[in-house]
């Protein structure tokens, strides 16, 4: 069973019902499910107008391919863990098509730790050298998105195969902590589940994701209530954000910008 699924913009603000802008999100197979959130695309055309395209943290590492690239060397790279939001205004039509990974899990496939792919765009034939080429030829070259999707499954179980080491131990037993306490529970608490100083965490999250356990704990807090909000947004936000460990509905209200560029209500209207 998922315990975490996270959110993005155009998923929660009614983009996808602009047929000149479209984000569509597809579930992978059982097999996969422990290592990838989602498939995902989007598709822009800005013949009549301009689209903001916003992106939010959401803790998972992205494999994203450009299918009007014009060759397969460019076509596909990897980006890291998120920290802030990011708007996007595009200005050229777009078809893209995205792998989204659970952070934790994501080493198994993508072969290196999840820091390593802090810069903005790491192009696939560097992480995956000539494979890497090939796996961008076997998507950009597909049909429709099903296609899409069958080739990338088929690949992604033959990686599964062919490398049996996983994401750090200690790492993994911390994001069991942290997916169960929705992100609310504190790194002094998750070293003492643990068993190891709160100094062992950071180091291990530093080293294998590139950013610390409390700015992935509040990534996490922050989806967990998006997704509460999308259910429906409490008659009172104030309830909502103490059941999420915020002292006043202001330091919600700010945490909330901080991740997304607005308001609650500016989403939730």
């Amino acid at each position: 069973m998922r315990v975490y699924l996270p959110l993005q913009p155009p998923a929660l603000q009614n983009e996808t019902s602009d047929s000149h802008y479209r984000y569509r999100e597809f579930l992978p197979s059982n097999e996969l499910e422990s290592y990838v959130a989602c498939y995902w695309t989007l598709d822009a055309n800005v013949s009549e107008r301009n689209h903001l395209h916003r992106i939010i943290p959401d803790g998972c590492v992205d494999i994203i391919f450009d299918l009007n690239a014009s060759s397969s060397t460019n076509a596909a790279f990897a980006v890291g863990l998120m920290t802030t939001y990011e708007t996007i205004n595009l200005t050229v039509n777009q078809s893209l098509f995205g792998i989204r990974f659970f952070s934790d899990t994501a080493r198994r496939l993508i072969r290196y730790p999840v820091s390593e792919l802090m810069s903005y765009h790491v192009f696939l034939e560097e992480i995956w050298g000539s494979e890497g080429k090939f796996i961008a030829e076997e998507v950009t070259s597909a049909n429709n998105r099903s296609e899409m999707i069958e080739r990338v499954e088929t690949l992604l179980i033959r990686l599964l195969l062919q490398n049996e080491s996983n994401s750090d131990q200690l790492l993994q037993s911390s994001m069991k902590y942290m997916y169960a306490s929705q992100g609310t529970i504190s790194v002094r608490m998750l070293s003492e589940k643990l068993g190891y100083s709160e100094r062992k965490v950071r180091r291990t999250f530093q080293k294998e994701l590139g950013i610390s356990p409390k700015e992935l704990l509040d990534i996490l807090r922050f989806q967990y209530m998006l997704r509460e909000m999308k259910k429906g947004v409490p008659s009172r936000l104030t309830d909502l954000a103490l059941n999420y460990g915020f002292y006043d509905q202001p330091h919600f209200n700010r945490n909330f910008k901080r991740f997304y560029g607005l308001t609650p209500g500016q989403v939730f209207t």
